[in-house]
């Protein structure tokens, strides 16, 4: 006579699926390889927010994802043990750290999102401080607000990551205003990774 079990439909009761059921639930692994449907969706997204051909330069076969336990999205996007972006489930973008911005500027020689700025301010911006109108040298054109930048001073220095505030043409236009905020300065980078 088998054992009554509650709450559990009949076809639990037998080990083997229970062990299936089981496998089928259980939360995936915190960092793991991206589905082919994954990568290309992350490809999609970097094309779409950087440019042609972007998507594919960031991210490749060798990158690992982690994703939300709760809604199953993916969240983070490692490449060698690093965090180089996260999907911001806001608006669905990336938000680049200085391992992907490194990862950019060793591949594409101009990339579309890079602001450029007087090395006088270089000390300022890699401790994390904004980036005012009046120290930009130059910028892409068609950049908008709130897009991703990545910052370098004139000698070609990486300084660190942030978004817009201005439009491309407006930054060297304007001699007033925030025109990037910083999210990440080189320096604050190298004080956290110490402690």
């Amino acid at each position: 006579m088998s054992q009554f079990k509650p709450g559990l439909p009949s076809w639990l009761w037998s080990a083997g699926s229970l062990n299936s059921f089981l496998e089928r639930y259980e939360p995936r692994s915190p960092v793991q390889r991206p589905s082919t449907l994954q990568l290309r969706k992350l490809v999609g997204v970097g094309n779409y927010q950087f440019g042609q051909g972007m998507g594919s330069v960031l991210f490749n076969r060798k990158v690992k994802i982690e994703c939300s336990r709760k809604t199953g999205r993916i969240r983070h996007i490692y490449y060698q043990d690093r965090l180089i972006a996260t999907l911001r489930p806001k608006d669905g973008y990336l938000a680049l750290t200085l391992h992907a911005a490194n990862i950019i500027l060793s591949k594409v020689k101009h990339p579309p999102n890079l602001v450029v700025v007087q090395t006088e301010v270089s000390d300022a911006i890699k401790a994390g401080g904004d980036i005012f109108a009046k120290h930009i040298v130059s910028s892409n054109r068609d950049l908008r607000p709130g897009e991703e930048v990545i910052v370098l001073n004139e000698e070609g220095l990486l300084l660190g990551v942030g978004a817009a505030v201005l439009c491309g043409r407006e930054m060297c236009a304007f001699k007033r205003g925030v025109a990037v905020k910083l999210r990440k300065g080189v320096k604050e980078a190298d004080w956290l990774s110490e402690n």
